[in-house]
């Protein structure tokens, strides 16, 4: 069977590719192109997503992600019309007899006394077919107010429907009732593992090193693979290459800094951006010597640098390193973090193909240091991949572009390591566990109208579990019925599987449409995890003989309107989704260096479905949207409840989030944010007994209860330095409240007996923060 649908997705993808050749060819002989790359002219940043029309046709192009486009036309004479939000619209005229290479560089627009909050064209969302899917503008999210003053991506994108915390302070996020793990995050290509810093209070991005952010929550196109709920497709900037500029911000809890500049003028450029928190310089300032030898600081740098080899080739290398670094005197130490690199050429075959190939790096690793008396205690973890990609992009006519290509990686997955100089414990290790990841893709965008438009693909990906090492195989109590030992490159097993794609708009008139979309993902890669937030120390595990990839299907329809010249947006998505091979643990399992740790597993499957609404105003003095989601998240497991369907802990029936941004003219720019959710679902303890004096609680439903809802209102104020065009230098002060009215969120409830009254139980509620004020100094030159 596996075989079977294998050579029928080949065979599909070679006829698709091909058919398009074929046509390619044919339409090629009497038409011209007119192809290049849009900038910045500042800056010289490419610009992804801007709009390049011909005034005499109707339809157009787009700049893919490095900023190139390619239009096919007849010969003639054309007003080519180039166009993106927040720059102003160039227009260039031309006379068509041959293949045309033209570079244009917008300038910035003057937008005094309003703030526009979308780098879209204006009724992107009414007529892309592509459902799901949110653009971010780092400009507009370094007004919002968040925690301690720290820009942070993705807490941004939980104010967005359809995407929940994890938490209080957490960084972790639910995307239409998938898992934590099940959110892909790409950093300039490269998969981050833990996205978070000082236990999810803060995400490892610095704002100041980012360019672009798109969030695919549906409908995500054959190119994206590998995990089920979402992608955070997060671009760095290539770095100025006009001048040199320096900017950074120094606040209460952390200070950062970002420098860039040209290598050759016009030629290559490099950006050098860092941050570093510094609670560990205030410890140093405590009476108590023990206090004073505490660690706790993060750290993280973004580094890049491009260069233009040739007129049809550009490569680039970029970077990132961040840690996090806990320690209580010389008694316990931990660390964790990622570091990855991405190397990528740029090559432009011909006026209608362009080619990116990258080779990229990842690792996330930590470890846990202890020590009491004479004995020492090692723990340390690691996920380590090595990661080939080749993407092609043909503009076949400028109704029709296709995109195909391949991907193949190399996972290295330590579970866990314990190492001891007592000799009762010794040295133990999970094996480590190695496989290959494979996958190849097509996709076609094509405007059939002027009102239907459809973006359809296919994905074919294989995970390859390879030796060396022992794989186990267990009954349904988890037991241990046989093993195997396999050697370096041996076969453990293969799994196969085809993901289609297909989302479509049809347009209702000038600002209306209505879309639908199926998509399928998967898979192979596992978090295994016990807590309800995002631990450093949770296991990462491939798939193996056991742990079969995890699907999720999807479908969803929605509605969409602009009104008043595209300056509101609205939308209603509804959506359902089913999900298979879906993993928890036995009650009471144990999930610590445990080499028979998928003894542990169960394996189910879940259901989600929700309706989103969305309102946005995009533009004017005040702007910014309200989100609503209604919603449920199932799970269900044969080893619990009797199989029934029970809430998963992200299951949140009602999530609102209300954002506004005010300027009123003047040198003030004032924000605020509104949140509103049903608490997660818990366990809590419905009986207890007594063994030798101590109290064991009984649970009996899982996630049968609730956490008391979560609301929260923060408030931001940004000042402006004069403006003053003789001096290079500008600044700006951002003073925020976080939890403005002091609402004390439950973070975890805890249970025990109450000391004054036998036989009674009481319920402790810890809350992390009430109001937390912030200010922060942003610096320019």
């Amino acid at each position: 069977m596996r075989l079977f649908q294998f050579q029928s997705g080949l065979r599909l993808i070679l006829c698709t590719t091909v058919l398009t050749l074929f046509c390619l060819t044919g339409f090629a002989q009497d038409k011209y192109t007119i192809s290049g790359t849009i900038r910045d002219k500042a800056t010289g940043e490419t610009l992804i997503g801007a709009t390049v029309k011909v005034k005499e046709l109707t339809g157009g192009s787009a700049t893919n992600a490095y900023g190139f486009f390619s239009l096919t036309l007849g010969k003639g004479n054309y007003t080519v019309l180039v166009s993106y939000a927040g720059y102003q619209s160039e227009i260039r005229l031309v006379s068509l007899s041959v293949n045309l290479q033209l570079d244009i560089e917008l300038t910035t627009a003057n937008t005094l006394g309003e703030i526009v909050i979308t780098d879209k064209r204006k009724d992107e969302n009414v007529v892309q077919a592509v459902m799901g899917v949110e653009k971010l503008n780092i400009s507009q999210l370094n007004q919002l107010p968040v925690i301690f003053g720290e820009k942070d991506i993705l807490k941004s994108i939980q104010l967005l429907p359809g995407i929940k915390s994890a938490g209080e302070g957490n960084s972790g996020f639910y995307v239409r009732g998938g898992g934590a793990d099940q959110n892909l995050i790409l950093l300039d290509e490269a998969p981050v593992y833990n996205a978070a810093h000082l236990l999810g209070f803060f995400s490892t991005f610095n704002s100041d090193a980012l360019k672009d952010v798109t969030v695919y929550k549906g409908g995500m196109p054959a190119q994206y693979g590998g995990r089920l709920s979402s992608v955070v497709d997060i671009k760095m900037k290539d770095g100025n290459s006009k001048d040199l500029s320096v900017n950074g911000g120094i606040g209460l809890i952390a200070s950062r800094l970002n420098i860039e500049g040209p290598l050759t003028k016009e030629k290559g450029s490099f950006i050098v951006s860092a941050r570093r928190s510094y609670a560990d310089v205030f410890l140093n300032f405590a009476k108590d010597s023990s206090t004073r030898s505490n660690t706790l600081y993060f750290y993280d740098l973004n580094l890049k640098a491009n260069y233009k080899v040739g007129a049809k080739d550009k490569l680039f290398l970029s970077g990132y390193f961040g840690r996090d670094v806990l320690g209580v005197s010389n008694v316990f130490n931990t660390d964790w973090g990622n570091a990855t690199a991405t190397l990528r050429w740029n090559h432009v075959v011909s006026e209608k193909i362009f080619s990116n190939t990258s080779l990229i790096f990842s690792n996330y690793n930590y470890n846990i240091k202890a020590k009491w008396g004479d004995d020492k205690l090692v723990i340390s973890s690691k996920i380590q991949d090595l990661n080939l990609k080749q993407d092609f992009d043909y503009y076949i006519t400028n109704r029709n572009k296709l995109k195909f290509g391949a991907n193949l990686i190399r996972h290295n997955v330590s579970p866990g390591r314990i190492e001891t100089q007592s000799t009762a414990e010794g040295t133990r290790d999970i094996q480590q566990r190695y496989s290959w990841e494979s996958s190849i893709y097509v996709s076609n965008e094509w405007d059939l109208s002027d009102r239907l438009n459809v973006v359809y693909g296919l994905r074919l990906s294989n995970l390859n579990v390879t030796g060396p090492g022992d794989y186990f195989s267990y009954d349904k109590l988890g037991n241990t019925t046989g093993v195997k030992s396999y050697k370096s490159g041996e076969s453990v097993a293969s799994y196969w599987n085809l993901e289609p794609r297909i989302s479509f708009s049809y347009q209702i008139g000038e600002v209306k449409s209505l879309k639908a979309s199926y998509n399928r993902n998967i898979q192979n890669l596992h978090l295994i995890s016990n807590s309800t937030s995002a631990n450093p120390t949770d296991l990462w595990l491939p798939g193996s003989n056991n742990i079969k990839p995890e699907i999720a299907d999807q479908v969803s329809i929605g509605y969409f309107q602009n009104f008043r010249d595209n300056e509101y947006e609205f939308s209603v998505e509804s959506y359902y989704k089913k999900l298979q091979n879906q993993i928890d643990y036995r009650n009471g399992a144990n999930l610590d260096a445990n080499d028979h740790i998928e003894s542990e597993l169960i394996y189910g499957s879940g259901r989600a479905y929700g309706t989103e609404f969305l309102l946005k105003k995009k533009s004017g003095l005040l702007s910014g949207w309200i989100g609503y989601t209604l919603s449920k998240t199932e799970r269900s497991f044969a080893q619990i409840d009797n199989g029934n369907y029970f809430n998963a802990k992200q299951d949140k029936t009602h999530d609102l989030s209300v954002v506004g941004i005010y300027k009123p003219g003047g040198r003030w720019t004032y924000s605020g944010t509104f949140l509103y959710s049903t608490g997660n679902a818990v366990t809590f303890p419905n009986g207890k007994y007594q063994v030798d004096g101590n109290t064991i609680f009984l649970y009996e439903k899982r996630n049968g209860d609730r956490m008391p809802a979560y609301h929260r209102l923060d408030l931001a104020a940004t000042l402006e330095g004069r403006n003053n065009p003789t001096r290079r230098y500008q600044g700006s002060w951002t003073f925020g409240l976080y939890n403005a009215y002091g609402r004390p969120n439950a973070f975890s409830i805890d249970f025990r007996d109450d000391p004054n009254n036998a036989g009674k139980t009481i319920a402790e509620r810890t809350t992390l923060f009430t109001i937390v004020p912030n200010i922060t100094w942003n610096f320019k030159f």
